[in-house]
């Protein structure tokens, strides 16, 4: 049985968290939308959404920012619970480490891992009160506890704090009904920039479309995988086995 209830996903207007929302809405889910910045590219989205569910919402909060995060949840929870949370905000670096400045470095560790810490933080009380609720965070194939991968060190490291964060409080969060999981994309076409080798390395022949990571996002929250938590699914079509 498809998800159904109030989903918050963070980043949600555009690439991969766009296409978790347009799944989930498609199944029957009301999604609330999140942005930080783009205002054009919010309402386009809105738009998109609500010809699939009316009742979809959209909120500005930039996500690295303790006080947003907490607003974010706040008018997220005013026509009713957030029965799940997708932590989709991220961003990507490709550089040597001896070329990476400090600015660079936490940039990583924010947008990738804080604003995940802040949003479960901020989401888990509702959730612990209800005694049910799910958590799913988008992690990377190229996350250092997954795979290393040459002059990608400070997203490495933030992904893999992602893979941490998920396993760690799917154990402490279990005992109150919530479900914790991630998904770990291989390369997907989003417009990021990609190694030019990307699609031959990939047996399948092809990188991922933002569709078929949302599907995998869609199974975790369905009923299909009720017993699944504290699992990292790999969505890579054979490129880093």
């Amino acid at each position: 049985m498809a998800f159904v209830g109030r989903a918050l996903i963070t980043g949600s207007t555009r690439n991969i968290g766009l296409a978790i929302a347009e799944r989930l809405a498609r199944d029957g889910a009301v999604p609330i939308l999140n942005f930080a910045h783009d205002e054009d590219q919010a309402a386009n989205a809105l738009a998109r959404i609500r010809e699939l569910q009316p009742d979809t919402e959209l909120i500005r909060a930039d996500v690295t920012h303790p006080d947003q995060v907490e607003q974010l949840i706040e008018e997220a929870t005013a026509n009713g619970p957030i029965e799940l949370l997708v932590n989709n905000v991220g961003a990507f670096l490709l550089k040597p480490l001896l070329e990476t400045s400090l600015d660079e470095w936490n940039r990583m560790l924010t947008r990738n891992l804080t604003s995940a810490f802040l949003c479960c933080r901020a989401a888990l009380p509702g959730m612990r009160a209800r005694q049910e609720g799910q958590i799913i965070n988008v992690a990377s194939m190229h996350a250092g506890s997954v795979r290393a991968t040459p002059n990608s060190l400070p997203y490495a490291i933030a992904k893999g704090g992602v893979v941490a964060l998920t396993k760690t409080l799917a154990k402490t969060e279990g005992a109150y009904g919530i479900r914790i999981n991630a998904v770990s994309p291989g390369f997907v076409d989003t417009g990021a920039n990609l190694p030019g080798d990307a699609s031959t390395r990939v047996p399948l022949g092809r990188i991922a479309r933002p569709e078929e990571i949302a599907a995998t996002v869609a199974y975790l929250a369905s009923d299909d995988a009720a017993y699944v938590t504290g699992s990292v699914l790999d969505i890579h079509g054979g490129a880093f086995l």
